[in-house]
């Protein structure tokens, strides 16, 4: 697929303010720039899985905020190697050092997701950063694969503070979950716990390593 611009980069818009947040905003304070980000910390994208997972955007807008990150160092641009000839966006160092902004950012808004409404789209995967509070927080590392009705994303945890996502299944996790998204969302928003899930039943563990045991709550394997 060609690329979406080829125009020269525009002029950076800014607040003009030496602040740190108003440097910050001028980089990821459009709309879409930060859910763009969430969709690129799971993993390179191609431009047209971009388009197909943030419902709403347009061709034009996604183009050209992915021209933005480009020339803000959040992001790059490469060519699959053969026999495919596709693109894929990625993101810098810097690009994926906005996953804890994303995760404050969910922890605020978590509290207004209540029940979906009717014209909302629900992806599997946007679920994840919401959810790696309630993951690290049983222990462990590993990789974990949960499956919603919606679809299914999983999630590695080092064990250290450090997490990361992905659309799609795992290879070979080290556990797995199978929820629905309404408990999914009680996880994320903390209302509800991990173990208090198993025990009610909202949440089913599988698996028989360490970290399948530290999910359930320290008990034995299903």
């Amino acid at each position: 697929m060609p690329r979406p611009s080829t125009r020269p980069a525009e002029r950076r818009r800014s607040y003009d303010q030496y602040c740190a947040a108003a440097r910050a905003l001028d980089a990821v304070g459009d709309r879409w720039t930060l859910l763009i980000v969430r969709e690129l910390l799971a993993g390179p994208r191609r431009y047209t899985d971009l388009h197909a997972d943030l419902p709403g955007v347009s061709t034009d807008m996604l183009a050209t905020r992915l021209r933005d990150m480009e020339r803000d160092g959040l992001a790059t641009r490469r060519r699959l190697p053969p026999p495919s000839p596709a693109y894929v966006y990625e993101l810098t160092d810097r690009g994926r050092g906005l996953l804890p902004v994303l995760r404050a950012l969910a922890r605020w808004g978590a509290p207004a997701l209540e029940g979906p409404r009717p014209t909302d789209a629900v992806r599997a995967h946007w679920f994840a950063v919401s959810l790696l509070d309630a993951l690290e927080s049983a222990g462990g590392s590993g990789t974990v694969e949960v499956r919603l009705d919606e679809g299914v994303f999983h999630v590695r945890l080092d064990g250290d503070g450090g997490a990361a996502y992905g659309d799609g299944p795992a290879e070979a996790p080290d556990a797995r979950l199978r929820m629905d998204a309404a408990t999914c969302a009680a996880l994320g928003g903390g209302e509800l716990s991990l173990a208090a899930g198993v025990r009610a039943g909202r949440v089913e563990v599988t698996g028989e390593g360490p970290l399948a045991a530290a999910l359930r709550g320290g008990t034995g394997p299903l």
